[in-house]
C-alpha cells in the first residue's frame, strides 16, 4: 500500500504504531492480575491460572514453559523459586492463555451484534515537527463493525497480522488513511 509510512519519525514526529495501541486497548479490556510475576502473589496466580485445566497447561507448554510438573509443584509450595527466564515465560505463557480464554467474549462484545465499536484516534504529535514539514492530521474517529481478523491476530500475538487488520480498518477513512497509521493514542470502550 503506497500511503503506509516509511520515515516516520525523519522530521521530528511523535507516536506509536496504531496496532500496538490497539493492542494495549484489548489487553485492559481483557483484563488481568496486575501484581508482577515477579511478586510471590503475582506468581502464584499465575501458576494457578496456568495449572488449572488441561488446556492451560498444554498452551504453557506450547509458550515454551517447558519445566516439570514437580517444578511447578515446588514453586506453589514456595521451595523454589523461578530463573529470571521461566518468569518471563511464566508471564508470556499468562497472556496467552489469558487471550484465548476471553477472545470469544471480546469478539461479541466489540461486533455489537453488527452494531461494531466506535473508535476514536488521536493522531501523532507533531509538535517537535518544523513548521512548514507539518500535516493537516486531526483527531478522527470510525465504526469497526467487524473485529474479527483483529482478536484473532491479538489472541495469536501476530504483530504483522494485526498490524494489516488495522491498515485494513484505517482504509475507511478515506484517502487520508495513512495519516492515521502512527497515532499517539486509540481509544475503544465496549
Amino acid at each position: 500500500m503506497s500511503e503506509r509510512g516509511r520515515d516516520f519519525g525523519k522530521y521530528g514526529a511523535r507516536g506509536i504504531k496504531g496496532h500496538e495501541v490497539v493492542a494495549r486497548q484489548l489487553d485492559a479490556l481483557a483484563g488481568y492480575f496486575t501484581t508482577p510475576v515477579t511478586f510471590r502473589r503475582g506468581l502464584l496466580v499465575r501458576l494457578h491460572y496456568l495449572t488449572r485445566s488441561a488446556h492451560a497447561r498444554q498452551t504453557a507448554r506450547a509458550a515454551g514453559l517447558t519445566v516439570t510438573d514437580r517444578t511447578v509443584k515446588a514453586w506453589l509450595e514456595g521451595a523454589r523459586r523461578p530463573s529470571k527466564r521461566n518468569l518471563e515465560l511464566i508471564e508470556e505463557a499468562y497472556w496467552m492463555v489469558r487471550r484465548q480464554n476471553v477472545a470469544r467474549y471480546l469478539l461479541r462484545r466489540l461486533n455489537s451484534g453488527g452494531r461494531g465499536t466506535r473508535v476514536e484516534i488521536h493522531p501523532l504529535n507533531q509538535s517537535q515537527v518544523p513548521r512548514p514539514r507539518q500535516r493537516v492530521v486531526e483527531y478522527r474517529s470510525l465504526n469497526i463493525r467487524q473485529w474479527d481478523a483483529l482478536v484473532r491476530a491479538w489472541t495469536d500475538g501476530n504483530d504483522a497480522a494485526l498490524d494489516d487488520a488495522w491498515v485494513q480498518q484505517l482504509v475507511d477513512l478515506g484517502s487520508q488513511w495513512g495519516r492515521y497509521e502512527y497515532v499517539t493514542n486509540v481509544g475503544f470502550a465496549a
